[in-house]
């Protein structure tokens, strides 16, 4: 495609928030914002991080797409208030990483969650019959408890998907793989102990980041603005905008609800308060 406002993309900066839990939907979006950031050759990105992590496979895509773009423009992350486990992940995409002091970060390691319901089942009567093709195509059914062989077979998955977060890291942030070990064991730190373990480059606010990617672009930080990738509103939101902080927060926590089910039995990078 064929941008007709190039040559003002070349003195803007990109700027593209990733906020909430990583899924599907947040995948789709930054995949196209990044595109839209080649194609229009702007020659920095600005990625705001706020987030608990998500999905393992879309943090994957997500990174990977970034990292193409890193080699083509200079991306600075920001890490907001949470960029923690797959936001942590995702941001080893940019060639720089910037974090508030308080920020909480870290969470690297990987975790899976079943519902064991079968005491509740019983109560009330209900059972189920199960024709199955083999031993472990139920693996993780909430109507009974998970035998050792299958608790085996997840583990090993569940290692797997650890060993892939900890050589991202390693090989993003240039620092052995036995070093990312002994901090990535699911704890959480600040922005400032993050720094110290070699996760981020620097301390400051959106702003700072900001700032540098001008300088890194060969920009002037005091004149250069951001151009925002923003996620596109349904036609009523933008035509009869929400007032009610009540609506706000009942609609955040039906969201959180909807991830929660729809990723339940999945490996996931995500940093659970």
């Amino acid at each position: 495609m064929i941008w007709p406002f190039k040559p003002r993309s070349r003195k803007q900066i990109a700027r593209i928030e990733v906020s909430g839990a990583i899924a599907g939907a947040t995948r789709k979006r930054v995949l196209e914002a990044l595109k839209t950031v080649e194609e229009r050759e702007f020659p920095a990105l600005l990625l705001r991080i706020d987030s608990p992590g998500g999905t393992v496979g879309d943090s994957q895509e997500i990174y990977s797409a970034l990292k193409r773009l890193s080699e083509k423009i200079k991306i600075v992350a920001s890490f907001g208030n949470i960029s923690a486990s797959g936001g942590v992940y995702i941001g080893m995409g940019a060639n720089y990483i910037v974090a508030n002091p308080g920020t909480i970060t870290g969470s690297i390691g990987v975790i899976l969650r079943g519902n064991n319901l079968e005491r509740l089942l019983e109560k009330v009567g209900v059972s189920f019959k199960v024709i199955k093709s083999g031993p472990y195509k139920d693996i993780l059914a909430f109507d009974r408890e998970l035998t050792e062989p299958e608790a085996h077979i997840l583990q090993s998955l569940i290692d797997t998907s650890y060993l892939q977060f900890v050589q991202t890291v390693a090989d993003a942030r240039k620092l052995a793989v036995d070093t990312v070990k002994s901090f990535a064991d699911g704890r959480v730190f600040t922005g400032e102990q993050a720094q110290e373990l070699g996760l981020v480059d620097r301390l400051g606010t959106e702003e700072d980041a900001r700032r540098w990617a001008a300088e890194l672009a060969g920009l002037d930080p005091e004149k250069t603005r951001c151009y925002n990738l923003e996620e596109r509103k349904p036609f009523w939101s933008r035509v009869v905008p929400s007032t009610s902080q009540t609506r706000s927060g009942v609609r955040a926590g039906l969201d959180w609800m909807e991830f929660e089910l729809s990723t339940s039995g999945l490996p996931l990078w995500l940093y659970r308060p």
